[in-house]
């Protein structure tokens, strides 16, 4: 029936369908087993297809597979998951087909129930889920856009805490490989992990200046085993003198003597040092609690067993001056203090010697509690002691190195002078001077002393009264620097198990004594040594005086010390555009100083008394950071960069320097005016003040006048300045920002347009600095340049960092050092052609490789720019001619 169906419907035309139908209608019931169930073929290819995967997933369990819980799991731990199940696929050569069955196989608990879901919700007519699939569903369900916002927010607040260095160093790692996007080279990845860095270790690191995250986590290390080690000791050193204190207060009971508290002193290192004990009281193989001269020892005769007030003995006529103190040091219960003192290099005094049959009888106690005081004395030998150049916090430092000294010192000048962090102790050292004692209760903890690239850190005492070093470095910081001294050569070598050695040589004192005494002097000239008288010169200038000015002195108002106050209203207001749609940015604090707190708030102060500034509740907010001006002063600043990138740029056009300096032609007197805060003479518009606000320590402030830092500020400031000055432009006032510069052919004519500008700074109320303008000069400097009536020369003061500058080492310095010298690149002939070979490691994808070549246009370039001649200015009415030149290396042309 079925081959007549089939001929009815396709071998016949005429054959109607109601026939067709009729036909086919009757279906035999043995056609649905053959579609819908398996052939007898089929059961058995299924059962060895079930077989098969049996065995290869016993053999599979067999390498114990990592299994997988969907609690714990975000990217990091998918990741990791998944990269650990492809290695054991391609160790054991599984089959494509069978790793998404043996992988679902290690789900547990939440992920098997996700799986099982997942399977579910599988449309049945798709071919089986693919590895690359399967990956894909992992991460859509543990790691969606709302848990990379999480993590990328968590990365951003990362800080150390109370975590070690390692366990810091692994949750950044982590967060890292979550988002990577977070971190687009090294560079960045060093300075994150340092920002996040602990405040102790931070302030070490950020000093060191390093570049890479390898170098910024060594160097966390080693601070972080430093201050572990410093810790140890003050914890050995408390619960020593505890001890102490329960013995002396039995003693005190049994003997009668006085009570006082014993002065702290450091101990020697517990957690490094593993050497023989050592008495500090009387140098022997023993604990100090087991020491049988610890009750007391005479300080006139050295003798144990009496104290100096029951001598017999008479004073020595040869006692030096440091037994004075002596009878203060016995009621303290302190071993006999070593002295030193001179104006550069200390001096040691040592205790009274006892008689000569004393000595004999009784052994000289070793010395221990060695401490450094001031003195102006002068010693016998100048290079006597080991002493060099150390960095503390990165900056040079005069150190002594001295094996008796009982306290490492720092001076309290040098703490001050470098912002170093200074706190108080809870227990106040005795110092003890030849002629005064004094106690000593601030201290510099875990200060970076640095050694070439070896850093070890070290509690410094802070002494008012010490002089010729910065630093003292004591003999049980040496201890932990396992160092060894050669005193005749004066070479320190510092070997730590299983590290390089560090080999240092130390300098004479004389290479950094910075004065000597008359006395000295002449001892050396009648010695033969030859003396040379040196004039020493103040460079710079004497401030001016007002009344003294011509013209000037007639306008004391305009050369106000500080501004009056609040700018008047003027037809310029400074406007803040933003890009539409901006959402308010606040950023967090910027860590500071405490000499900077107290700037801070001194300048706050200052702002709120003006109305420069007011209290704020602005939605906006950044940070603060302070800039050093060319008078050593700090500048309040504030970082808004954030409010910059959403600011609608102002393209108001700031002046051409080279158009500036071609209206100079035939002047010959000059004056330079330069406005007192500038910026902050003119207001801001009423609407926008709101988002000039940040925050400090000491509150929420908004500006009501221009601040610094704002993108848009030059421009604005450009615009008023223009519109103030529009008559007397380029006839005779440039101007470029705030720099004003007069210019005449004639004194007469100078003070002509002298008064001209004085008067209209009265009227528009602007105030000028007095001590930073020049007047009635022949020559002045303005904008890097030197203006004479000759021309226009190179500054040299501004060629100096050019001179100086370090060899490049990337091509980020090489282009930085090409913008700098580019600003006087019309002085250097063949600019182009010299720096060639230098611009050509700037092109894209070049491979940085300094050569030969690139060497000698370097140093051409720095030479070139110390010799650079002086440009005249050209005069209308004459004929000029114009040389030209172009070739594969650059194009040029001079008017001559």
């Amino acid at each position: 029936m079925s081959r007549q169906t089939t001929t009815a419907t396709s071998g016949s035309q005429d054959v109607p369908i109601p026939e067709v139908s009729a036909t086919v209608t009757p279906v035999p019931p043995t056609v649905p087993p053959v579609v819908s169930g398996p052939s007898n073929f089929d059961l058995t290819a299924l059962e060895a297809e079930r077989a098969r995967f049996v065995k290869v997933l016993r053999a599979f369990m067999r390498f114990n597979p990592p299994m997988f819980d969907r609690k714990e799991a975000d990217l990091w731990i998918v990741e990791t998951w998944l990269t650990a199940m492809e290695a054991l696929f391609e160790d054991i050569y599984t089959l494509e087909r069978d790793k998404v069955p043996l992988a679902a196989h290690c789900f547990e608990k939440d992920a098997q129930i996700w799986w099982q879901n997942a399977k579910k919700n599988r449309a049945p007519n798709l071919s089986p889920i693919t590895w690359d699939e399967f990956r894909e569903l992992l991460f859509m369900e543990y790691f969606p856009d709302s848990g990379k916002r999480k993590m990328k927010e968590d990365f951003r607040k990362l800080r150390q805490g109370n975590r070690s260095v390692r366990e810091y160093e692994r949750e950044f790692t982590h967060l890292v490989n979550c988002v990577p996007d977070m971190i687009h080279s090294d560079r960045d990845r060093a300075e994150c992990f340092e920002r996040g860095l602990r405040p102790d270790i931070f302030k070490v690191i950020n000093a060191l200046k390093l570049k890479t995250f390898e170098e910024v986590l060594d160097r966390a290390l080693w601070v972080e085993r430093g201050n572990a080690i410093a810790r140890d000791e003050r914890k050995s050193f408390e619960r020593e003198r505890e001890k102490e204190k329960g013995k002396k207060r039995t003693t005190s009971g049994a003997g009668g003597q006085s009570s006082s508290k014993r002065p702290p002193r450091y101990p020697r290192s517990q957690s490094r040092y593993q050497g023989p004990l050592r008495c500090v009281i009387c140098g022997g193989s023993h604990r100090l609690t087991a020491c049988t001269q610890r009750g007391g020892r005479c300080y006139r005769c050295g003798q144990p067993g009496h104290l100096s007030r029951e001598c017999s003995t008479g004073p020595s006529s040869t006692q030096s001056a440091a037994s004075v103190q002596s009878p203060f040091r016995q009621r303290a219960g302190l071993p006999p203090a070593m002295l030193a003192g001179r104006s550069f290099v200390p001096r040691q005094y040592e205790t009274p010697r006892p008689a000569p049959s004393s000595r004999v009888d009784t052994p000289r106690p070793a010395p221990s509690g060695r401490v450094f005081a001031a003195q102006a004395e002068e010693p016998a030998v100048v290079d006597d002691v080991v002493a060099g150049i150390v960095l503390i916090y990165g900056t040079r430092s005069r150190a002594l190195f001295d094996t008796g000294a009982s306290h490492s010192f720092i001076s309290s000048s040098f703490a001050k002078m470098h912002d170093i962090e200074i706190s108080d102790s809870a227990d106040a050292w005795w110092v003890y001077a030849p002629e005064h004692t004094f106690s000593v209760h601030e201290v510099c903890a875990a200060c970076p002393v640095q050694i070439d690239d070896w850093i070890m850190p070290a509690d410094l005492l802070v002494l008012n009264r010490m002089k010729g070093f910065d630093v003292i470095l004591r003999m049980d910081w040496l201890t932990k620097c396992y160092a060894t001294i050669d005193c005749k050569s004066k070479v320190i070598t510092f070997q730590e198990p299983g590290q390089k050695e560090i080999v240092y040589r130390a300098c004479k004192s004389s290479l950094f004594a910075l004065t000597v005494s008359t006395s000295r002097a002449r001892k050396l000239i009648s010695s033969g040594c030859a003396a040379y008288l040196a004039t020493v010169v103040e460079t710079q200038k004497e401030l001016p005086v007002l009344g003294d000015i011509l013209v000037v002195r007639e306008f004391p108002d305009v050369f106000s010390a500080e501004l009056p106050g609040l700018p008047p209203d003027r037809k310029i207001e400074f406007v803040i555009d933003l890009v539409p749609e901006t959402a308010p940015i606040s950023k967090a604090l910027y860590r500071m100083a405490p000499a900077e707190l107290r700037e801070l708030k001194a300048q706050l102060q200052d702002l709120m008394d003006k109305g420069f500034v007011k209290p704020s509740v602005s939605p906006w907010g950044a940070p603060v950071l302070f800039v050093k001006k060319k008078d050593g002063t700090l500048r309040l600043c504030v970082d808004y960069r954030e409010l910059n990138k959403v600011t609608i740029k102002n393209k108001y056009p700031l002046p051409r320097i080279d158009d500036l300096f071609d209206q100079l032609q035939g002047s010959r007197v000059y004056s330079k005016i330069d406005l007192q805060s500038g910026y902050h003479q003119l207001k801001i518009k009423p609407e926008n003040v709101h988002k000039t606000a940040f925050r400090t320590r000491h509150g929420h402030y908004e500006f009501t006048v221009m601040p610094f830092g704002l993108t848009n500020a030059p421009a604005a400031f450009m615009d008023l300045m223009n519109m103030i000055f529009k008559l007397l432009l380029d006839q005779c006032v440039v101007v470029f920002i705030d720099d004003i510069l007069i210019f005449s052919q004639s004194n007469e004519e100078y003070e002509e347009h002298l008064r001209m500008v004085m008067q209209i700074l009265r009227e528009k109320q602007l105030y000028a600095k007095l001590k930073k303008c020049d007047f009635w000069l022949r020559e002045v400097a303005f904008l890097g340049h030197v203006i004479s009536e000759g021309g226009v020369a190179v500054d040299p003061k501004k060629v100096e960092a050019i001179k100086d500058w370090p060899r490049p080492t990337t091509v980020a310095e090489i282009r930085s050092f090409l913008g700098l010298a580019g600003y006087y690149r019309r002085f250097v002939e063949g600019f182009a052609k010299i720096t060639t070979p230098l611009t050509r490691l700037t092109h894209k994808g070049a491979k940085y490789i300094w050569s030969e070549e690139c060497d000698r246009s370097f140093q051409e370039l720095k030479e070139r720019l110390t010799l650079t001649p002086i440009l005249a200015l050209p005069s209308s009415g004459e004929s000029f001619v114009v040389y030209s030149d172009a070739s594969y290396s650059g194009l040029g042309c001079v008017l001559m």
